[in-house]
């Protein structure tokens, strides 16, 4: 486990360093320039000079690039253009939100899209597996933006349960439009993965010999059958709490939250490359460690999966 550990870990620094030169790169590629964007067309070229010699967007790019790599191993991400705040201050400032969010998200499409794909697998070819047929495509299918201003629309604006947008000081009621919102989409794929896996587990002998066996039918589902489809299910889980924290642009946008979706889509529409930069390599750590998390897991859902790889080891 521990050799697997530092495998890992070593990998993650080329994996690094090059999303940083791809991001350098298409940052450096985009149209406009960001120091005529925050001085404006009537600023002199005096001042337009001395700002980039201030930012240092004067010199090379490949001197550029090796600035900000030097910059990375002080533990820095840069200031913004425009706050001169530090981009890393900004980062720890907004993402417990963001991290709220995706909680909150992660549960609520984990709760129904397994409850779904559940009911949706024991009741095969009856109105409940169509239902749960109907929910996981229309989820799948709706846009983001639509599914939250139509959300928004009809629990704040007509029946007025909850608030359209904000944060609200942390009260939960701000909290339930975006995360449904924003876990919807992967309801829908948990619910489709959660049913195919479970109709295959179904079919195994073990669950015909827990069925012989006298066991209750609750048990044989959730112990026998649901237990050993965890590993797919728990991998799209992962992975979607993985995007979430690296931001949410679009339902962060629309409800006003102050995450790190918002942050970089002021980012990049002011051209601050400090905080676009920091944004991409700091989603990079978080996406690595979410998928160093479920590979773990998958030792504890599976025993398989630690013979195997007590086996490999010499």
């Amino acid at each position: 486990m521990l050799s697997y550990l530092a495998k890992r870990l070593l990998l993650f620094i080329p994996t690094l360093l090059g999303i940083t030169l791809v991001t350098f790169v298409l940052i450096q590629a985009l149209p406009g320039d960001p120091v005529q964007s925050m001085v404006g067309e009537r600023a002199s070229p005096e001042t337009i000079t001395r700002i980039r010699a201030a930012l240092g967007t004067d010199r090379p790019l490949p001197l550029q690039f090796v600035g900000y790599i030097k910059l990375l191993s002080q533990g820095e991400l840069g200031r913004s253009y425009y706050t001169n705040r530090k981009v890393s201050d900004d980062l720890l400032q907004k993402f417990p939100n963001t991290l709220k969010l995706a909680i909150a998200a992660v549960i609520f499409a984990t709760l129904g899209g397994i409850s779904l794909g559940i009911v949706s697998a024991v009741k095969r070819g009856t109105v409940w597996d169509k239902l749960a047929s109907i929910i996981s495509v229309g989820g799948i299918s709706l846009p983001v933006f639509w599914l939250g201003l139509t959300l928004m629309l009809i629990f704040s604006l007509y029946f007025r349960w909850l608030p359209p947008s904000g944060m609200g000081g942390g009260s939960l009621a701000y909290l339930v439009l975006p995360a449904v919102t924003l876990g919807t989409y992967s309801l829908a794929y948990v619910a489709r993965i959660t049913r195919t896996t479970m109709m295959e587990s179904l079919s195994q002998p073990y669950v015909a010999t827990a069925r012989a066996k006298g066991l209750p039918e609750r048990t044989v589902i959730l112990k026998h059958a649901l237990k050993n489809s965890l590993i797919p299910i728990v991998t799209l889980i992962g992975l979607d709490f993985g995007s979430y924290l690296n931001g949410a642009v679009l339902t962060e946008t629309i409800f006003g939250w102050d995450g790190l979706g918002r942050y970089a889509l002021d980012g990049i529409l002011k051209r601050d490359y400090p905080v676009i930069m920091g944004v991409v390599l700091f989603g990079a750590i978080v996406f690595v460690v979410m998928n160093l998390l479920v590979d773990l897991s998958y030792h504890i859902l599976d025993p398989r999966v630690r013979v195997k790889g007590a086996e490999q080891i010499p």
